[in-house]
């Protein structure tokens, strides 16, 4: 063997090695879901930056343009948690095709009602809540079905693949979104949702059937007795209970976004900076993603999570820091990296440690603290801004992040403790 062959294999082995692992794709359903997803949520980002766009134009209020804000996590952490217990209970596939059903037909709502000029405010907060509720119940459930789709070892792999390609739709749909309301108008930003969508609608209608786990005699049969069972079972786990607590402090403490726009205008002159700021941890958690091979073979699952929330943390502070534009915007994709392996280790948790019959409601407290903890830390960021200074409150956060993950830590040691080896009771 040549010199040039040798180093030509090493390089292949260290891809191999670091690269992202896709072996889940290997199994026929899981891949369909993956390329459901992948596209549908690049659709998804159209709609997402079109509707508070359109809302503007139609009321030239940003209160109006922060209303949506609300109207979208509201149904989404009611029907987050409602929408994991009908997953444990009923055949997942229906459940998802149901909820993907409601979410296509709100999105021909809001295709409509940009197509006739329909120019009513309420009906675009009535239309973003409908899509709410209905990716409330079909995120849990898309993600209680991994560990049947593929082996319980390479769940970990799986959801990398999932956050890796999300992140990308969060680079790509924006910046596509933007190009269309350039040149073009609200409804070809909302029927470029609706055309990708119906992929995502192909990849459920081909998924096996997936009836609910047997459950024992004494099962609560209503929902709400659903929901009280969960939170009884929380209560009894603290390996999951910490990694909602980790998540909630760095998301509440630590996010900066609500900041963006001041720090883009003041400090690195104005809109040119702005989409650089809200794209750099997107594009961090990508770059993590396609490196991540060795994230499945990680058996202290729970210190990894430590570490990578205070990574997260310390990240944040140091781009609330930089002079320059450049430097922030690494910074903010370090701390994109961070969060994409705490979310993955996080997820992975709640998928092999809790019962399958469990999953749906796990999924539902998931989406429920991953979509609140965010908009509390724009709420947390936004109003200590005004008292502060946009600095201060941005890196005060992001170190505050770091100390309590820590802190936590070090005061309910059993998330340390917890090796991918580790199962319910």
């Amino acid at each position: 063997m040549d010199h040039r062959t040798a180093r030509a294999l090493s390089v292949i082995g260290f891809v191999r090695k670091h690269a992202i692992d896709v072996q889940p794709l290997r199994f026929p359903a899981y891949r369909r879901l993956f390329i459901g997803n992948a596209v549908s949520f690049i659709g998804f980002q159209f709609t997402a930056v079109a509707v508070p766009v359109q809302m503007y134009d139609l009321t030239n209020s940003s209160f109006w343009v922060g209303l949506i804000g609300i109207a979208g996590l509201i149904p989404l952490l009611v029907f987050s948690l409602w929408g994991g217990a009908v997953a444990d209970v009923r055949d997942r596939r229906k459940v998802l095709l149901a909820s993907s059903s409601l979410m296509w037909a709100s999105t021909f709502g809001l295709l409509l009602q940009a197509l006739f000029h329909v120019g009513s405010a309420e009906v675009l907060l009535g239309l973003v809540m409908a899509q709410s509720a209905a990716f409330a119940i079909s995120a849990p459930t898309r993600s209680a079905m991994l560990p049947r789709l593929v082996p319980e070892e390479l769940v970990a792999s799986a959801n990398t693949l999932g956050f890796t390609v999300s992140n990308v739709g969060q680079v790509l749909g924006p910046l596509g979104a933007g190009l269309v309301l350039l040149h073009g108008s609200f409804a070809w930003a909302y029927g470029v949702d609706a055309a990708l969508f119906t992929v995502a609608m192909w990849a459920a209608l081909r998924l096996p059937a997936m009836p609910p786990a047997e459950r024992g005699e004494g099962a609560p049969t209503s929902r709400l007795g659903d929901l009280v069972e969960s939170m009884r079972y929380l209560r009894t786990q603290p390996v999951l209970l910490l990694t909602f607590a980790i998540d909630i402090a760095a998301m509440v403490l630590a996010m900066p976004r609500a900041v963006f726009p001041e720090v883009a205008a003041e400090r690195f002159g104005g809109e040119g900076a702005v989409g650089w700021l809200y794209s750099a941890i997107a594009i961090g958690a990508v770059v993590a993603g396609l490196g991540s091979g060795w994230v499945g073979r990680i058996r202290r699952q729970g210190v990894a999570i430590v570490l990578a929330v205070v990574g997260w943390g310390l990240a944040v502070a140091a781009a609330g820091l930089a002079p320059t534009l450049w430097l922030c915007v690494l910074g903010l994709a370090v701390a994109g990296a961070a969060d994409l392996i705490s979310a993955v280790y996080r997820q992975t948790i709640l998928l092999t440690f809790a019962p399958d019959e469990m999953r749906g409601r796990m999924q539902g407290v998931f989406m429920a603290v991953v979509a609140g903890g965010p908009r509390l830390g724009d709420l947390r960021v936004g109003a200590m801004a005004a008292v502060t200074g946009a600095t201060v409150a941005w890196v005060s956060g992001g170190i505050a992040a770091a100390v309590v993950a820590v802190l936590l830590a070090v005061a309910y040691p059993a998330l340390l403790r917890y090796t991918a080896a580790e199962r319910a009771e």
